[in-house]
């Protein structure tokens, strides 16, 4: 199980659950506002989601897991007479941003799993990182880089873009492909196998860096009113290159479906 935050709105996150694919169809992405000429105090505007999703109990797993779904999606904040974002949370996005990303990963204990028997557990772990997105209205492009803490000490980067189509002022549709690379830290953690682990089941793996995945994200959000919405995607993501060749993914599979949907609150403080 994934939890996922993406931070890519203002300088915009998810907890989700093993799901690959995350993305800025949780951001809203942000530009520089003009200059605000009577701003006196800070002003901030976030939008929080909570929900359920579904997704693969571990990677590679075939079985489905329930669990909550929150996001928090930071869409403007000014600071003195600049603003950064846009306090509309529902325009069109421009140009460029920056800002945090995080994702939680769970912990894979092989006593949950009779089919992972033999295999060390992987604690969960934090990632940390960077994003940059660019949007027009009707295109979207983002890049994350993260860095492991806990379970796993490596370095991942999910990059993507999708077409976006509003068919009303109410209606954002999101859709586009989805990569995930790791370094060999991330791949031995979460799909080698050691020497003391190797049994009947799995033999011996040591798998190398790269492309992790590549898939697709499909996405909607609905505007109820100015202050609440309901957002939901659907992700399908295949391993690819040695992580497709674990031992871990070939006793399970190496498509990843995730499902999320959630209700979307709006809330702005300051001004």
């Amino acid at each position: 199980m994934i939890l996922r935050f993406v931070t890519a709105s203002v300088l915009s996150a998810a907890l989700s659950t093993p799901a690959l694919a995350a993305g800025p169809s949780d951001t809203n992405i942000p530009t520089v506002a003009p200059a605000m000429p009577e701003a006196a105090s800070p002003r901030l505007v976030f939008t929080l989601r909570g929900g359920v999703s579904s997704s693969p109990e571990y990677f590679g797993s075939e079985d489905q897991k329930l669990g909550p779904d929150f996001s928090f999606r930071l869409n403007y904040l000014q600071l003195g007479q600049r603003g950064i974002g846009n306090p509309d949370v529902t325009a069109a996005p421009r140009v460029l941003s920056f800002g945090p990303s995080f994702r939680f990963i769970s912990e894979r204990d092989a006593d949950d799993y009779e089919e992972l028997e033999g295999l060390d557990t992987v604690d969960a772990a934090l990632e940390v990182g960077v994003s940059v997105g660019y949007a027009r209205e009707h295109f979207l492009a983002f890049a994350q880089v993260r860095r492991g803490f806990g379970g796993h000490e490596g370095w991942v980067a999910e990059a993507g873009a999708d077409i976006l189509y509003r068919p009303s002022d109410r209606w954002l549709l999101s859709a586009g492909p989805r990569v995930l690379f790791g370094d060999d830290t991330f791949t031995d953690t979460y799909f080698g196998v050691t020497s003391d682990e190797a049994n009947a089941t799995f033999s011996a793996y040591d798998p190398d860096g790269g492309l992790i995945s590549a898939g697709i994200e499909l996405g909607a959000r609905y505007k109820i009113n100015d202050l609440w919405g309901i957002e939901g995607a659907i992700t399908y993501d295949v391993f690819q290159n040695d992580a497709a060749d674990s031992p871990i993914v070939e006793q399970g599979t190496d498509e990843q479906w995730g499902v999320r949907v959630g209700i979307t609150r709006v809330f702005s403080i300051g001004g």
